[in-house]
């Protein structure tokens, strides 16, 4: 059983352990027992880990990284678990059911699919079945974020009588003009690189598995555009908080590249609010 002095103090040490541990299952071919036995050892894992997170050290450790290393040890105990559902389906028993850990939002679609007998005849009559009931079960699905091209057609109208006189509606205002990004696409990339963090070069590789080629300079460039058009908002947000009584703040640290030294530094985000 393993105790929280096993722990490793430095974080890189750390994650190569949770990895040390993730690699014993690789190849798992355990039986239930074994099973059973590697999924509370890996569990003991998680315990103590979460014990060196909140205890009194807890300030010592980057929560982030410590979310980070124990991906590998739970990804290992999710594979303990597969196995032991494995070994008790191929014994003969049924697979064990998941506990319900809550309804899913009400918001969101729901795609139904009904899954029936082939015949409806009894098997010891053959008279007529009919529905006594149903079991129903929600699982969450996701579609993976798909582009589509919005075609914009203006037509041109001309006169007969008057061949001068043409006719048409003025093009929609655009934040890049002559640019093939909507306004929903750049606020995607905005969303994308400020609030979860990825960086622009990487939404790039993103977009390249679907067959959409854009440059890391070409999103800097929506970016900047859309900065240039959120500067009124921006001013208005500094004017309602220059005109109140008490503010407060939060700062936030995060790693940032430090160009030139090839590695990362500790940057600062600073949140404020009334």
């Amino acid at each position: 059983m393993l105790v929280e002095a096993d722990l490793p103090e430095d974080i890189e040490a750390l994650r190569a352990f949770a990895l040390e541990q993730s690699r014993k299952l690789a190849d798992v071919t355990v039986a239930k027992g074994e099973a059973d036995a590697e999924i509370e050892r890996l569990q003991s894992i998680i315990a103590a880990v979460m014990r060196h997170r909140f205890g009194r050290k807890s300030e010592q450790l980057d929560p982030d990284q410590l979310e980070f290393g124990l991906e590998d040890v739970e990804t290992a105990l999710g594979q303990a678990r597969a196995a032991r559902e494995a070994a008790i389906v191929k014994a003969g028993g049924a697979r064990p059911r998941k506990a319900n850990r809550g309804a899913l939002p009400a918001h969101l679609e729901r795609i139904e699919q009904v899954v029936d007998v082939e015949a409806k005849a009894c098997p010891c009559c053959g008279g007529t079945l009919h529905q006594i009931g149903e079991d129903v079960a929600e699982r969450l699905d996701v579609v993976p974020t798909s582009f589509r091209v919005l075609v914009t057609r203006r037509p041109r109208y001309g006169c007969r009588s008057c061949e001068g006189a043409v006719v048409q509606a003025p093009a929609p205002a655009r934040i890049v003009e002559g640019g093939i990004p909507t306004e929903a696409l750049i606020a995607h990339v905005l969303v994308t690189k400020y609030a979860d963090h990825v960086p622009l070069y990487r939404q790039t590789q993103i977009y390249a598995r679907q067959g959409v080629q854009l440059d890391r300079s070409t999103l800097a460039d929506w970016v900047g555009r859309a900065a240039w058009y959120l500067r009124s908002l921006r001013d208005r947000i500094l004017e309602e908080l220059r005109r109140s009584q008490r503010l407060f703040a939060d700062k936030t640290t995060a790693p940032v590249l430090d160009p030139g030294r090839g590695r990362t530094k500790t940057g600062q985000l600073l949140s404020v609010g009334v």
